[in-house]
C-alpha cells in the first residue's frame, strides 16, 4: 500500500483522499491534473500490482467506523458493487455522468464507470498463425494448447472479476468445468496481467488472458503479439462475449471531505480525463463524443459479455476460497 500527495495547497475545499487500484503511473498524473484544476490537495492511495483492488477494499472495510478516504477509483466495477453491498459507499448523482451509458452506471448512483478495458487473448505472432487463433475460452483447454496458456492469479485484480463474471454468465457448474479443464491442460498461473504480457511477448507462453491496455502496451512496444477478442460468435444463439470492465468511481460513505470530493469526482468523469487515460494507458472512453486515440484497442463492434456487475460482485466473496484452491493446486 502506497500513499502519495500531489503537493497542492489545499486552500479550496481541503484535502481529498483517493484510493485507486489503477496503476500509479497512469492514475497519479490524473490526480495531479485534478489538483491543478481544482485547487484542492489530492492524495492518492495506491496498491501493488499483485493485490490491487483487493487490498484497497480490505482497507476501506477495516476503516468503516472512521474512514480516512473520500473516493474509491477502482479498475473494475466489482469492487465498487461489493462496497455498495456492505453499505460503505454513498449515493451521488454526478452531473458529469449524464454522457455515460446507463449500463455502466449503478442504478442507485453508488458508482459510475468512465473508461474501460476488456479481456482479450494476447497471442504471440511468432508462435501462432492467424488461422490458428483460439476463438473461445473453451479452445484454451484443448490439447493443442496444453502448457501454452498463461493467466494471472485469479485472486486479484481484473482476473478475479473475470472469474466471477464467468460464474455468473456460464453458471457454477460450467465455470467449474472450464477451470478444471484449464488446470488439467497445464495453464500457467502467473503473478499478474503484466506478467502474462511479458510471458506471451517473450514466447514463454503462446497465448495468455489479459486486458486490452496490457495488450495495447505490448503492441506499442513492438512485441510480436496481437489481441484477439474471444467468444464473439455462437452457432446456437447469443455468444458469450468478452468481459468489458469500466473503471468506476464511488464516494466512500462518511469520508472526511465529501463536498470537495464531489468536485474531484466530477472532474475524474470528464472527457478530458477519459482522453488522457486513452492516451496514457489505452483505456477506451465510455462517454459519447470523446475522440478516438491512435493505438487504443476500441470496443466498437465487440460483443460484450452480458453480466450484472452487482451480481458478479456478490459472487466474488463466495468463490474466493474455491479460486484460491484452484490457483494453489498443481
Amino acid at each position: 500500500m502506497m500513499v502519495a500527495g500531489c503537493g497542492g495547497t489545499g486552500v479550496d475545499g481541503g484535502q481529498v483522499v483517493v484510493y485507486t487500484s489503477v496503476d500509479r503511473i497512469f492514475s497519479e498524473p490524473v490526480l495531479q491534473l485534478a489538483e491543478q484544476e481544482l485547487g484542492t490537495r489530492v492524495v492518492g492511495v495506491y496498491d501493488t500490482e499483485e493485490t490491487k483492488s483487493t487490498g484497497l477494499v480490505n482497507r476501506i472495510i477495516a476503516k468503516k467506523e472512521n474512514p480516512d478516504g473520500d473516493i474509491f477509483w477502482s479498475g473494475d466495477p466489482g469492487r465498487a458493487a461489493l462496497l455498495k453491498s456492505k453499505n460503505l459507499t454513498a449515493q451521488y448523482e454526478s452531473p458529469a455522468a449524464s454522457t455515460i451509458p446507463a449500463s455502466f452506471r449503478d442504478g442507485e448512483s453508488h458508482w459510475v464507470g468512465f473508461s474501460a478495458r476488456a479481456r482479450v487473448l494476447l497471442v504471440n505472432t511468432n508462435l501462432v498463425s492467424n488461422e490458428n487463433d483460439p476463438a473461445s475460452i473453451w479452445d484454451l483447454a484443448k490439447p493443442e494448447w496444453k502448457d501454452r496458456v498463461a493467466i494471472a492469479n485469479p485472486l486479484f485484480g481484473t482476473t478475479s472479476y473475470h472469474m466471477g463474471a464467468l460464474f455468473e454468465a456460464l453458471g457454477e457448474d460450467r465455470a467449474r468445468e472450464w477451470l478444471a479443464a484449464m488446470k488439467a491442460n497445464g495453464v500457467r498461473v502467473v503473478s499478474s496481467n503484466g506478467e502474462v504480457k511479458r510471458q506471451v511477448s517473450s514466447g514463454q507462453a503462446a497465448v495468455g488472458l489479459t486486458d486490452t491496455d496490457d495488450a495495447a502496451e505490448a503492441i506499442k512496444d513492438g512485441q510480436p503479439v496481437r489481441a484477439v477478442f474471444l467468444d464473439q460468435q455462437s452457432g446456437d444463439g447469443e455468444p458469450l462475449g468478452t468481459l468489458v470492465m469500466p473503471n468506476t468511481l464511488s464516494l466512500i460513505r462518511g469520508g472526511p471531505n465529501p463536498d470537495a470530493a464531489k468536485k474531484v469526482f466530477d472532474f475524474l468523469l470528464s472527457t478530458r480525463v477519459q482522453e488522457a487515460l486513452a492516451a496514457s494507458c489505452a483505456q477506451a472512453p465510455l462517454s459519447a463524443g470523446v475522440k478516438a486515440t491512435p493505438g487504443v484497442i476500441t470496443l466498437d463492434g465487440v460483443a460484450p459479455m452480458r453480466v450484472d456487475y452487482a451480481a458478479v460482485a456478490a459472487r466474488l466473496d463466495a468463490i474466493m476460497p474455491e479460486l484460491k484452491a484452484w490457483a494453489d493446486s498443481p
